[in-house]
Order: C-alpha cells, then sequence, then structure tokens
C-alpha cells in the first residue's frame, strides 16, 4: 500500500502592512500524518529584531510561536494539531531595531492533517460471479483506478470509475464486462478528493489440489511409511499447481484436517490438528518452497452429514489449498488459526 503527499504551499492573502517589504508570510497548509504537520513559513526578507505570532485554532487552543534571523532566512514554523481541518486566526507581530516602533499583521487560514488514507474491501465485497467488487474509502472519493487481469493475459477492465466525492464510508463499486477466463487479479487504486491515493490488489481464487488420502492407523497422525508414496504424487500435484499460477503472486499451501464422528469432538478435533501439521511437515520436509500452514477442523466440517459414532470413510480425509491468501472456506465451524509446521 502506497500513499503520496501533495504539498499545499500557498501565499497568504492578506492585506499588506506598511511592513509588507520587511517580513513575507506563506503556509505549507497540508500534511499526512507521520511524515510532517502543516506549517507556517515566516520569510525574512530586510533586518528585524524578531517576530511573534499569536493563533486561536478553530478546536479553542491558542499556539504562540516566536522567532527571528537575518535577511533571507525562512523560519518554519510547526502548527502541531489533531488529525483533521482546522481553521486559524490570529496576527503577526514584528519587533524592529533601533527602536521603531513594532507592527503587526492579521492572519487567517486553513490546514489539514491526513491520517493514512484507508480502502476496505471485506471478503464477501469481491464478488466474481457478478463481476463486482464493493468497498469503502476513508475520506471522500474522487476516483478510482481499476485493472481486472484475467488467466488467459487479457484484462477484462483497465480504467479509471469516478466517484466523485462521495463522503467517507460511502459504499463504493466497480463492475466489469463478462470476459474469457478466470479472473486472477482485481487492483485497485483509489484516490482521495485531495489526490491522495492507496491501494490494494485482490486475489479471488484459490485451488483445491486433487490427491490420494493418507491412511492413518487409528487414533495415530505418524504417516506409515507404506503412504508416503501418496504424498510423491500429492506433491507433484501441488507443484504443478504452483508453477501454473505462482506467475500471478507469491502463493502458500493450506492443509485441513477432518475426521469422522466416531469418538469425543474433542479428541476428533485435536486428532485432525495432529494429522495436518504431519502432512504439512512432510511437505516441508520434501522441499515444497512456499509457506505451508495447517489447521484441524475434526469431525466439525464433514463432507458427509452423518449421525454420531459414524464411521464415514469420506469424512477421514485432508484438504490441499493453494491461495494467495488465507482461503475462503464455506463451512468452517471456527475461525482457523493457521499454524506453521
Amino acid at each position: 500500500m502506497s500513499v503520496r503527499l501533495l504539498p499545499l504551499v500557498a501565499l497568504l492573502s492578506l492585506p499588506l502592512p506598511a511592513f509588507a517589504e520587511a517580513i513575507r508570510v506563506s503556509l505549507e497548509g497540508r500534511a499526512a500524518l507521520g511524515e510532517g504537520v502543516p506549517t507556517l513559513l515566516v520569510h525574512i526578507e530586510e533586518p528585524i529584531a524578531g517576530f511573534e505570532v499569536k493563533l486561536k485554532r478553530s478546536d479553542g487552543k491558542t499556539v504562540e510561536l516566536k522567532g527571528g534571523g537575518k535577511p533571507g532566512i525562512t523560519r518554519r514554523l510547526a502548527l502541531e494539531q489533531p488529525e483533521g481541518k482546522f481553521h486559524y486566526e490570529g496576527e503577526l507581530t514584528v519587533q524592529f531595531p533601533q527602536g521603531t516602533e513594532p507592527g503587526s499583521m492579521p492572519l487567517s487560514f486553513d490546514t489539514e492533517l491526513y491520517g493514512p488514507l484507508k480502502l476496505e474491501v471485506r471478503r464477501e465485497d469481491v464478488d466474481v460471479a457478478a463481476r463486482r467488487v464493493r468497498f469503502t474509502l476513508s475520506r471522500p472519493a474522487a476516483k478510482t483506478e481499476v485493472t481486472v487481469l484475467m488467466d488467459t493475459g487479457k484484462k477484462a477492465f483497465a480504467g479509471d470509475v469516478d466517484f466523485k466525492g462521495a463522503p467517507a464510508g460511502t459504499p463504493l463499486e466497480v463492475k466489469w464486462l463478462p470476459a474469457e477466463g478466470k479472473v486472477m487479479r482485481i487492483s485497485l487504486r483509489a484516490f482521495d478528493t485531495s489526490d491522495y491515493y492507496t491501494g490494494v490488489d485482490l486475489f479471488p481464487w484459490q485451488v483445491d489440489v486433487p490427491h490420494e488420502e493418507v491412511s492413518f492407523p487409528s487414533g495415530r497422525s505418524d504417516i506409515p511409511p507404506s503412504e508416503k508414496g501418496k504424498l510423491d504424487a500429492s506433491y507433484k500435484g501441488v507443484t504443478e499447481a504452483l508453477n501454473k499460477y505462482g506467475r500471478w503472486a507469491s502463493l502458500r499451501l493450506y492443509v485441513l484436517g477432518h475426521t469422522d464422528t466416531v469418538g469425543k469432538t474433542e479428541d476428533n478435533r485435536e486428532l485432525s490438528l495432529k494429522r495436518a501439521k504431519s502432512i504439512a511437515a512432510w511437505f516441508r520436509q520434501r522441499g515444497l518452497k512456499v509457506p505451508v500452514f495447517y489447521e484441524g477442523f475434526g469431525e466439525q466440517s464433514p463432507a458427509v452429514s452423518t449421525p454420531d459414532e459414524t464411521a464415514e470413510a469420506a469424512n477421514r480425509r485432508a484438504e490441499y489449498i493453494i491461495a494467495v491468501e488465507d482461503p475462503s472456506l464455506t463451512n468452517a465451524p471456527f475461525t482457523p488459526r493457521w499454524r506453521k509446521p
């Protein structure tokens, strides 16, 4: 995610007092949180003894700043403030050398301190079948640059969507026309009305790798030597999928363990977790280079619904899923806690 700051340097529009040739004031009124603060610039053009700035901020806070210097010097007066927009009213007083009467000029200006621009996309708001993505922006939205890339290498959409200053938090939507192939990446680069931007890449897909199930002895989680041939075949299928889809993004392998309903629910959960860990560890030891994660769901996410204490072979299984981000699970009984072996 990236953010760009376009600094605003605006000469203050003020009535010019008699000493205007001695001092000049300008403003850097816009700043991003963590990168700076709005700043008042006092440019000293002729000899002065010093100056003082007294301001009142629109939230009631008073600000007093002093400085001085030789001709040619510019004093930068940082205006520390909370995030948001503020108005300042006040005056600048200049003291001159050799007993000359001081002079003053009114000050009136606005500043803005931006926090990080946030783009939020919920998983359920990415609807590839409907060719639609919804999201929100933390500040008024000007436009979003959108690219929808297919597995054919062609783009289903590449262009700007104008949101015309829609208020912060407004549900925003981009859509695209039908295109051949599978959506591999949706890129959003959203701009607020001050030309700050932030972006995100979405990868709304995952690959379930077909494989032959490893048979474990009852109550055990260590992989029998006789079953390692199945894992060798699975490793080949996993690497083929990684080679096919790895050009789109950095990938991960997720191993999900499941059991039948024979035994206690908590025992089955623990057993499925240990078996998934054994398989995940085997893939790592075999030399798989991508990150590998595992989780156990026990009897709580069956492939075939059965009564309790039913020894259904189809439920004693594992899933191997390749994805860019944590996979989308339609029947997950709880939020997975993905672990590394």
